[in-house]
């Protein structure tokens, strides 16, 4: 994250060391040994929550779906299935320290059920009016689409000004992604600590 010599990334894991370093648009992420290092990518991918897409065919799997969502309640539950995979950046050491943003109120969860199973979420930290998106899992088909849908429209009725998620996949170009500079991204991260947001 920086070139200071005297830096180091397990700081970053006290609890507001690491809303510090989310607001300033870096994330955390574990090597395939469990070290942890924080990343400020110079182009950023976000969505716009007044300016997003949802696919047609999702659009129409949501109305006729059994699928249905709850905010915050099973956070850790979802973060440890994001990180149930063959290769993961989560490691042991994140998830623990995830548990102090879980404390402070910045951390959340949206998360998918049917008959009220567990299927699919996703999770991300919210701060002033930008919400940093990190994973998802789905256990069903669709499901962490599902969870993405239903938080897009959250932020939205929120008002929230940026969902940040990192980096450009075709799963997410479906939403209407776009990509931005770091200037540019800075500049509406201004914006969004303007707003004094609550997630829920």
């Amino acid at each position: 994250m920086n070139d200071n010599s005297n830096f180091n990334p397990k700081d970053l894991l006290k609890p507001l060391n690491m809303i510090n370093a989310y607001a300033q648009g870096a994330f955390p992420m574990a090597d395939e040994n469990g070290e942890i290092d924080w990343y400020q990518p110079r182009e950023r991918t976000i969505i716009i929550p007044n300016d997003y897409n949802i696919p047609r065919s999702l659009r129409k799997f949501i109305k006729e779906t059994d699928f249905e969502y709850k905010f915050d309640t099973r956070t850790i539950e979802v973060i440890k299935n994001c990180a149930d995979r063959k290769e993961t950046w989560i490691s042991e050491e994140l998830i623990e320290a995830y548990k102090g943003l879980l404390e402070l109120g910045f951390l959340h969860s949206v998360e998918t059920y049917r008959n009220n199973k567990l299927i699919g979420g996703l999770y991300g930290i919210a701060i002033g009016g930008a919400f940093f998106g990190e994973s998802m899992f789905s256990k069903v088909t669709q499901a962490s689409k599902f969870a993405f849908a239903v938080l897009l429209k959250h932020l939205e009725q929120k008002n929230f000004v940026l969902l940040d998620v990192q980096y450009q996949t075709e799963h997410l170009k479906m939403f209407g992604t776009k990509e931005i500079t770091f200037d540019e991204y800075n500049k509406l991260l201004d914006i969004a600590y303007s707003y004094d947001i609550s997630f829920i």
